[in-house]
């Protein structure tokens, strides 16, 4: 293991992320909210600790396997996550000890969208313009858009760009060179947002919110600058903008690519998990809707409807958005909602969860498996687009579904212990492993009130989720670890 080239990439990366300081400055600036001083403490002590690390190890420079790829892309998050709390540790408003700092601060990056802080429509600009920024880097990953720029450096990025990608297929690229894709997939992240931003101005939102909401929007992480979310601006209009544009990020990126290269949306059509993630979009709309009408839930079917699609979309994507208190509902479409996070978005987004291209071949293993038990001697095979998988493809979904469950059970148990109720520690374990953000019980509307033990417990179900269980698992392996 090559540590000293991986101390010398942490601490570059860090000197990079020490620059996200400065925007929260820049704002705190404009609107005169007395911020900003955090900011600027937090980007000097962070851009001389990178430094401090990269200097004395600058000289050593080596090609990087897939260990080191590994361990890079774990201890950057940790690291990540830990000098983006400092802000929040180091301001006044709000006062947060360091089991909140850190929770507020990985939540952001990992795009879970799950808080500790109340009293959101008071933060100074900056806080608010920061926790948004945090859910915007982490969305695509800032591991990838260091990957663009890791080949100046001397590095190659490809072992870090297959850790860090969500997705089960992570050899696919869509462009030869890897700072080639890096840079690609940022582009049309960048675009997106801008697009999403002037769609939320024009219908009615502040600059401010429309760029903020922009961000976690795009990364499908559901911070907002209001303590009602999306339900403090009271507009379909809005609601509709969101979901139009959480479907679009929930979507496999590399499809954006090839229609934006190709000119046509065939590949879209053509993508069997496209199909599936839309059609779970509209059973859980409709479904829904429907409970909401028979409960007569609503005063009107317009507003049934306005709130099922918008809380369908958003808690199945995993962005975690609200108009209302879904966890108030009949007691069906809370838990079918929460479930419905397990699924997530598409491989290749921004959104958490297993992913549906998972989920999809899990379903089709299940038919083949029935199938066998009736002709024993027939050969069938999994088909996805037309294309027959290898086993090795549907064995590493199945250990990833296993993985999975046995993370989600430690950790569910693990809230238990620190004295949390059953489905407060079962909402709570989904939402940060899905990397949702809203949950049941004690943690419906915050993280606020649960003990700080819990806080750090969720902190790692945060990591194990963002980096798909297989990235950090890997780290607790003896062969890993062996020369």
């Amino acid at each position: 293991m090559k540590y000293r080239s991986i101390i010398r990439i942490l601490g570059l990366l860090v000197a990079l992320f020490s620059s996200t300081m400065i925007p929260p400055a820049l704002v705190s600036l404009i609107y005169k909210d007395g911020g900003g001083l955090a900011f600027v403490l937090a980007f000097v002590f962070s851009i001389f600790a990178g430094l401090f690390m990269w200097y004395p190890h600058r000289h050593h420079k080596a090609d990087l396997k897939a260990r080191e790829g590994f361990l890079i892309v774990v201890a950057f998050w940790v690291v990540l996550g830990a000098f983006g709390s400092l802000p929040f540790m180091l301001l006044e408003s709000p006062d947060m000890n360091l089991a909140d700092a850190i929770f507020e601060s990985f939540s952001g990056l990992t795009t879970t969208g799950a808080t500790v802080i109340t009293g959101i429509d008071y933060l100074p600009k900056a806080v608010l313009f920061y926790r948004q920024q945090l859910q915007w880097l982490g969305g695509m990953g800032i591991i990838v858009l260091a990957v663009a720029i890791l080949p100046m450096l001397g590095i190659g990025g490809m072992q870090l760009y297959r850790a860090e990608t969500p997705g089960p297929v992570k050899d696919s690229k869509m462009t030869p060179r890897i700072a080639d894709t890096a840079k690609h997939l940022w582009m049309i992240y960048l675009t997106l947002t801008t697009v999403c931003a002037a769609a939320y101005w024009l219908a009615g939102m502040s600059l401010f919110d429309a760029i903020c909401h922009a961000f976690s929007t795009i990364a499908i992480g559901g911070f907002s600058t209001h303590d009602a979310s999306m339900g403090y601006f009271n507009s379909p209009v809005i609601n509709i903008i969101c979901v139009v544009f959480l479907i679009i990020a929930g979507i496999n990126f590399a499809l954006h690519y090839a229609a934006v290269r190709g000119r046509s949306i065939m590949g879209y059509i053509r993508d069997p998990e496209f199909k599936v993630f839309i059609g779970i979009q509209l059973i859980l709309t409709l479904g829904c809707f429907w409970v909401l009408l028979e409960t007569q839930y609503y005063a009107n079917p317009e507003e049934a409807m306005n709130h099922a699609l918008f809380q369908a979309v958003s808690i199945s994507t995993t962005a975690g958005f609200a108009t209302d208190s879904f966890a108030s509902w009949p007691l069906l479409l809370p838990l079918l909602l929460l479930f419905s996070s397990f699924i997530g978005g598409c491989a290749g987004s921004t959104g958490g969860g297993m992913k549906v291209v998972r989920v999809l071949l899990l379903y089709l293993q299940g038919v083949r498996e029935l199938n066998r038990l009736i002709h024993p001697k027939a050969v069938f095979s999994i088909k996805l687009g037309g294309k027959a998988l290898s086993d090795r493809v549907v064995d590493a979904v199945w250990g990833f579904f296993a993985a999975y469950a046995v993370v989600f059970i430690v950790i569910m148990l693990a809230l238990l212990g620190t004295g949390l109720d059953n489905i407060t520690a079962f909402s709570a374990t989904a939402a940060c492993l899905n990397n949702l953000g809203p949950g049941l019980g004690e943690v419906a509307a915050n993280f606020g009130s649960i003990p700080d033990a819990s806080k750090w417990i969720l902190v790692v179900a945060m990591v194990f989720g963002r980096l798909e269980i297989f990235t950090l698992l890997v780290l607790f392996t003896p062969t890993f670890w062996r020369a």
